[in-house]
């Protein structure tokens, strides 16, 4: 199994603004003052469209796919939470935490896929869990170590154990749980998704270990990692807090490694992070800056990895 990709699925936001129903327990958005919603949906645009346009000028393969205009759907700029595309032709369909996010998942995008030659065989289906009041949000709550065939989560009001471990048995990964905690105030709380404080790569992990408290946890985690292999990049908390966490490894043109971030997390990067981040992968990194403080999420939340086959 590879664990990086090419082709990734994103899209372009029409009605981006900050999602009061995400709001509850995503605690890195911010009412961003003085700016009319029309201003906050253009400046994301801007943003997207530069951020794509930095992608495919290395040679990563990107299906933009638009947002509409109804049902209302503010986050949609973040598809990763809904859907993931495996090597097996299997496609995941997730439940969701927010009701106003359960409309982003659209059939068409599949038939948008299909059209450009990938391959679905099989649809896995988690949504009925919504009616039981349980979440498990895509590849934001779940990392997947692919070649190693590791699954890790930490929990959270959107990611729940027991559809997390259903998933991994109906995918064969062995299941790493624990949780993970910010401080919120002066309470230490719950991350809403693993991808925050977590980025996998091929051959390296970027942690913020420091937000497992409970300590046997922490060093089960970080053997696991070790165990296979894993140039362990420790971030801080407040490094974590600049999106430092959500970064994805992708390839661009012959087969060049890349790890893809916002400005923000690339300028909260001690010069010896970075120096051992590019020993694994150039960083290319884009302003996300309203996206960021109105979505909540970063540049891995963005971008939907594509493993299907092709015809």
């Amino acid at each position: 199994m590879k664990q990086t990709t090419n082709s990734i699925l994103m899209i372009r936001p029409v009605a981006f603004r900050m999602n009061e129903q995400t709001a509850v327990n995503n605690y890195y958005q911010k009412v961003v003052d003085g700016l009319l919603p029309a201003t906050v949906n253009a400046k994301a645009q801007q943003e997207f469209d530069a951020f794509v346009e930095k992608l495919t000028a290395v040679g990563v393969d990107v299906t933009v796919v638009d947002d509409t205009l109804n049902p209302d759907t503010p986050d949609s700029v973040f598809p990763n939470n809904w859907i993931s595309f495996h090597e097996n032709g299997d496609v995941a369909l997730y439940p969701m935490f927010a009701e106003n996010r359960r409309h982003e998942r659209r059939e068409d995008i599949l038939d948008v896929l299909e059209d450009k030659g990938f391959v679905i065989h099989n649809i896995v289906d988690y949504t009925s869990a919504e009616e039981d009041g349980f979440y498990l949000e895509g590849t934001g709550s779940l990392l997947l170590d692919r070649t190693n065939a590791k699954a890790y989560c930490a929990l959270s009001p959107r990611a729940d154990e027991e559809l997390f471990i259903e998933f991994c048995e109906d995918f064969d990964y062995a299941p790493v749980i624990f949780e993970a905690f910010q401080t919120v105030g002066s309470e230490r709380k719950l991350i809403y998704h693993t991808n925050v404080m977590m980025c996998l790569g091929d051959t390296f992990a970027v942690i913020c270990s420091e937000c497992i408290d409970d300590k046997k946890e922490r060093k089960m985690v970080l053997d696991s990692l070790k165990e296979n292999g894993k140039e362990i990049i420790l971030i801080t908390e407040a490094q974590m807090n600049t999106f430092a966490g959500n970064m994805l490894e992708i390839h661009g043109a012959k087969d060049k490694r890349y790890l893809v971030m916002s400005a923000a997390a690339h300028q909260s990067l001690t010069s010896k992070q970075i120096e051992q981040l590019e020993r694994h992968a150039e960083i290319l990194s884009s302003s996300l800056d309203t996206i960021e403080a109105c979505g909540g999420g970063s540049a891995r939340c963005m971008m939907a990895e594509i493993f299907l086959p092709r015809k």
